[in-house]
């Protein structure tokens, strides 16, 4: 368990002033959970990623590994809890000098791990990760999938109980992304190794954390099971991360009739949960307040395995006021989002 409480970090500047670029952040991280932490750059999560093994020392607050605080430890014991937590960079951080076979042997050189261990722990990190054709050969010879995969299985050389991942998939393409992410859920499954999870991309906390902390500013904007965040995101910027998966796959005519939808006729997001996606829902409003409505695009996504329901539709609000219609929906438990001018 990593415990994080009162988190401060600040960086100095010219004429005595600071930067404070995390600010007062508590949080658990819970063993065996993978946790993303989200925002927009600059808002501090990578920092907030490097308190946590003390890579960054925090200004002020304290970090707990298993009720053992860090930030009041000696270098030796920091150095132990290190051993504990694996670190996986966006850029892959490989010795291109060095085999794949030698670059994930490197930390146990370090760690002044046993010979007789190397191997074992190579292979088995090897194979964990899907490259044990791979060992002998050097970096400059694997795709950029294949060297993120040498730099998660580096990490997992020394058995650790957390793998602490900043913006690994940034630099890939989707379909490598997403061959990572399955990765990490399995290696999360097999081992039941906490993963945290640094990102700016919301469709990585949908495929594959439980939970998710939305960071703006240095601060905790959000935080809660992930199917949560999607389905009733109570904070601007989690919203604005949200419409970036939402209107995706949305065709370009479609938005721009959104952008001119008139007054009295505002498109509304509506989100479904649960049992209520089997609900006439739509038929009720009609039935009730005789008002119009235009169904314009739906889908379901899947978050965690929960069906989570979208739709966009356009209402005739000529006789009935907007929000008497908020209303009505929210009562139905639909989470409502006006997405043009009304």
């Amino acid at each position: 368990m990593i415990k994080l409480k009162n988190i401060i970090k600040d960086f100095p500047m010219k004429k005595g002033k600071a930067l404070r670029v995390i600010d007062d952040v508590s949080l658990h991280i819970n063993q065996g959970e993978i946790l993303g932490i989200i925002g927009r750059s600059g808002a501090g999560k990578s920092t907030l990623l490097r308190c946590i093994n003390l890579l960054e020392p925090p200004t002020a607050g304290q970090v707990y590994i298993h009720n053992q605080d860090l930030t009041q430890a000696h270098a030796t014991q920091i150095r132990a809890a290190r051993q504990k937590m694996g670190m996986v960079f966006q850029h892959f951080n490989l010795l291109w000098n060095r085999t794949v076979y030698q670059n994930i042997q490197l930390p146990l050189e370090v760690a002044s791990i046993s010979k007789k261990e190397w191997a074992m722990r190579v292979d088995e990190a090897l194979a964990l990760v899907g490259l044990s054709d791979q060992a002998h050969k050097y970096p400059s010879q694997l795709s950029g999938g294949q060297k993120q995969r040498v730099g998660i299985a580096r990490s997992l050389a020394l058995k650790p109980e957390f793998l602490l991942c900043d913006e690994i998939t940034s630099a890939l393409d989707p379909e490598t992304t997403d061959a990572i992410l399955d990765l990490l859920v399995e290696i999360n499954k097999k081992t039941h190794i906490t993963i945290v999870l640094i990102t700016h991309e919301m469709d990585v906390i949908q495929k594959i954390c439980h939970r998710a902390i939305v960071l703006d500013k240095g601060k905790i904007a959000e935080e809660g099971a992930s199917f949560d965040l999607f389905a009733r995101p109570k904070h601007p910027t989690t919203r604005r991360f949200i419409r970036s998966i939402f209107e995706h796959d949305v065709p370009s005519e479609l938005k721009k009739h959104v952008k001119n939808a008139p007054p009295n006729a505002p498109v509304l997001q509506l989100v479904y949960t649960g049992n209520k996606a089997n609900n006439p829902t739509l038929s009720e409003l009609i039935r009730q307040k005789n008002v119009d409505i235009n169904i314009l695009h739906g889908r379901i996504e899947y978050i965690q395995g929960q069906p989570l329901g979208l739709l966009w539709v356009q209402i005739d609000t000529n006789n009935v006021p907007l929000q008497e219609i908020q209303t009505f929906l929210e009562e139905q438990e639909v989470n409502v989002e006006v997405i043009s001018h009304a």
